[in-house]
C-alpha cells in the first residue's frame, strides 16, 4: 500500500502543473477533463486508499482501479511514473511515436486495468471484477472512476442495479461530479440533481464531497473501504472542469476547448516562480 504520509495538497499542485505539462508537449490530450479529476486520484495512489505495487501491476491481492473516464485521466501519466510503474522519460512522449502513453489510455499502460476509450461501461466492467473477487472468497476492492455525463448512459443504471442486487460492498463508485459533459452542462442535458437519493433508493450507501479538497476525498473514501454492510458504495465529488487554468475553468465547451501554448507556458511559469 502507497504510505499515506505524503503532503497530499502539495501532491495535487505538483499534478496539476504536471498534467499541464503533459498537455503542453501533447495538446491532442484533453485537458479540461483531467484537471477535475486530479484531486480524486491523488487520494486514490497517495493516500492509503488502494492497496497497490508499483513493482508488479498485476499483483493478484491488488484493489482494482477501473478509469472509466479513460480521455480525462491524463493527470494519471504523472502520478503512475512518480510512483515507479513505469520510467518518467514516457512522459516526454505522451501521443508520440514508440511511446506507451496515448491520448485514450488502455492497458499498455503498467497501472491500467480496463480500455477506456468507449464511455459509460467501466461501471459495468468493475461489477463484474466485484462479484469475481467476491465469489471467489477475495478481500480485495474495486474502484471507479466515472464522469457525470456518463451517467447519462443506461449501461450505468444496469449496473447500478447489478451491483446492489448482488450485495457487491467491495464495489466503489468515485464519480467525477464537475457539471459538464461533451456539449454543455449536464443540468441542461440530463440533470443530475439529488444523485445522492437516487444512488441511495437504488440500495448504495452514498456521500458526496468538496472534489478539490484532496484531504476530505481520502477520508471519505478510507471510510467507505471499512464499511462492509452488503450495499456497493459511491463517493459524488463536486468539482470544476478545466480547474485553475482562465477561460477553461467551467465554461460550457470546456470538453473540446484547448487553451493556447502561450497561456500555458504563463501558468507553468507563474507555478515554478511560487
Amino acid at each position: 500500500m502507497i504510505s499515506n504520509s505524503v503532503n497530499l495538497k502539495e501532491k495535487a499542485h505538483w499534478v496539476w502543473r504536471e498534467t499541464l505539462a503533459v498537455h503542453r508537449r501533447a495538446p491532442e490530450t484533453r485537458i479540461a477533463s483531467s484537471l477535475s479529476a486530479i484531486e480524486i486520484f491523488v487520494a486514490l495512489y497517495y493516500g492509503g486508499v488502494l492497496n497497490i505495487d508499483a513493482t508488479d501491476p498485476r499483483w493478484d491481492e491488488r484493489d482494482r482501479c477501473v478509469i472509466s473516464k479513460g480521455h480525462g485521466s491524463i493527470c494519471m501519466y504523472p502520478i503512475l511514473a512518480d510512483l515507479g510503474f513505469f520510467p518518467a522519460s514516457e512522459l516526454q512522449r505522451v501521443c508520440k511515436a514508440g511511446g506507451i502513453l496515448g491520448g485514450i489510455p488502455d492497458p499498455i499502460i503498467p497501472g491500467y486495468e480496463t480500455i477506456n476509450g468507449s464511455l459509460g461501461h467501466g461501471l459495468g466492467v468493475a461489477s463484474g471484477m466485484a462479484l469475481g473477487l467476491k465469489r471467489n472468497g477475495k478481500k480485495q476492492n474495486v474502484f471507479v472512476v466515472s464522469g457525470d455525463g456518463e451517467l447519462h448512459e443506461g449501461a450505468n443504471w444496469e449496473a447500478i442495479m447489478f451491483a446492489s442486487q448482488h450485495k457487491l460492498d467491495n464495489l466503489h463508485l468515485i464519480v467525477d461530479n464537475n457539471s459538464i459533459s461533451m456539449l454543455g452542462f449536464t443540468d441542461d442535458i440530463v440533470s443530475h440533481d439529488g444523485l445522492v437519493r437516487r444512488l441511495e433508493a437504488f440500495g448504495w450507501q452514498c456521500v458526496e464531497v468538496d472534489g478539490h479538497n484532496v484531504l476530505k476525498v481520502q477520508n471519505q473514501l478510507l471510510s467507505l473501504k471499512a464499511i462492509t454492510d452488503g450495499r456497493p458504495k459511491a463517493l459524488i465529488a463536486r468539482t470544476l472542469k478545466g480547474r485553475g487554468v482562465p477561460g477553461l475553468e467551467n465554461e460550457a465547451l470546456a470538453h473540446i476547448l484547448m487553451p493556447k501554448a502561450e497561456l500555458l507556458d504563463f501558468l507553468l511559469e507563474a507555478n515554478d516562480a511560487r
